[in-house]
């Protein structure tokens, strides 16, 4: 494509990696923020950055949202975010191209057409389609290695309502390469980058409470957890085990998640994420249990 217009709103470390690459890319890059001592240093860089989004030239921008989105609690606290958005929402009341507004923090699933969405119309009094564009691409930004991970992707998620928008950011962000995925629903993409995180910090977790046994037990669980690498089908099968709805069952995997859990107690380790997946288990396997029967109690009384 073209070379393009691109304003990052918010430039942390996501913020500053994705104008970056764009920069390298060749594309025209404008930092906004408003912390004073992070625009010095953007501009100490040779950045332009600047503490306001105007909009003044007719050319269609690319405006991408990498505001902070930390976590209060068992919550999200996005009230810089909504600040920020409502900012661009302000900008965009007195533009006349149709620009597009990017998705790119992390963000609880619903985020973008409900938040940013709402937020965008009511301060730009403009809608989505008719004055500007919305869409999601979530980071999948390491902090130790945000601009590599940025100029060269494992993976690139879009989504958006409008397709023509989906094409206008493919275009964009092929380039860089990646495994590209395309959504017509941004909350499957928000929901996707939640997931992503989170069965990081399971996995995580998962081989932390191994650790925890094989330390009882006097063993090295490095060598073993390699092993596991290789030899666990949901390790080398990426579509193992991904199909919602559907409990394990069978025979080893009831058998050891259970047993393990007396073994490991037994050695003094109380195994949480464990107790919890079978917990899991159980809940699901009875809930599926029971809309099954609903189903044969729905075909018995069809009459022949």
């Amino acid at each position: 494509m073209e070379l393009a217009r691109i304003f990052i709103v918010g430039s942390g470390v996501v913020g500053k990696a994705t104008g970056e690459g764009f920069l390298a890319a060749g594309h025209e890059v404008t930092f906004i923020d408003v912390n004073p001592s992070r625009l010095a240093f953007l501009r100490d860089l040779g950045l332009d950055a600047r503490d306001e989004l105007v909009l003044a030239d007719e050319r269609p921008s690319f405006i991408f949202l990498t505001l902070p989105t930390p976590n209060v609690g068992h919550r999200y606290d996005l009230s810089a975010f909504s600040a920020g958005t409502a900012s661009v929402g302000r900008a965009l009341a007195g533009a006349e191209a149709e620009h597009t507004v990017v998705v790119r923090s992390t963000v609880p699933p619903g985020t973008t057409e409900g938040l940013v969405k709402e937020t965008l119309e009511r301060e730009s009094r403009k809608s989505v389609g008719a004055g500007f564009a919305l869409a999601s691409n979530p980071e999948f930004l390491r902090a130790a290695s945000a601009a590599e991970d940025f100029r060269w992707p494992w993976m690139t998620v879009i989504a958006s309502r409008s397709v023509r928008t989906i094409e206008r950011l493919t275009e964009l962000l092929r380039p860089f390469g990646g495994d590209l995925r395309t959504f017509r629903e941004p909350a499957a993409a928000e929901l996707l980058k939640c997931a992503h995180n989170i069965f990081n910090a399971t996995k995580i977790s998962f081989w932390n409470e191994m650790w925890l046994v094989a330390r009882e037990l006097g063993l090295d669980l490095d060598p073993i957890a390699s092993a596991v690498a290789r030899s666990a089908e949901g390790s080398f099968n990426p579509e193992y085990g991904i199909r919602g709805g559907a409990p394990y069952g069978g025979v080893c995997l009831p058998k050891d998640t259970q047993g393990f859990l007396g073994f490991a107690a037994n050695l003094g380790v109380d195994m949480p994420l464990l107790r919890a997946t079978v917990e899991v288990n159980d809940r699901l396997a009875a809930v599926v249990s029971g809309e099954v029967a609903a189903l044969e109690a729905d075909v018995d009384e069809v009459p022949a």
